[in-house]
């Protein structure tokens, strides 16, 4: 997901996330709470630093709880369902490439035979 009101950037500070995202910091504090796949990662001071990966889960959060009305719960569940797709769309992708790197040496050694004959 891309989104153009994201800076670029390699860490965010908490304050940053909650004007992008439109929410309040311990909105983003609690949501840590909620969804143990958002965490932060903090500094020597103990400050939040969101990733452009967190940030980006922080906006999808957001979409799910505050335009697609779901409840913190059904937001948990469609995290839990769109891991599973993206898992197995990954699993698929290994597959193929390891068939795909098959056949490349398959064909390299059919080459390799004719160029002999």
């Amino acid at each position: 997901m891309v989104d153009t009101r994201i800076p670029h950037k390699l860490y965010y500070r908490i304050g940053e996330v909650a004007e992008i995202a439109e929410v309040k910091p311990h909105v983003l504090r609690y949501w840590e709470t909620e969804f143990g796949f958002l965490s932060p990662q903090k500094n020597e001071g103990n400050q939040r630093l969101y990733s452009r990966s967190d940030l980006e889960k922080v906006l999808l959060i957001r979409k799910l709880l505050y335009e697609d009305k779901f409840t913190i719960a059904g937001a948990k569940k469609k995290f839990r369902e769109s891991w599973r797709a993206i898992s197995e769309e990954m699993e698929a992708a290994q597959a193929r490439d390891k068939l795909l790197g098959e056949l490349k040496s398959e064909v390299s050694e059919l080459k390799a035979l004719l160029e002999n004959n």
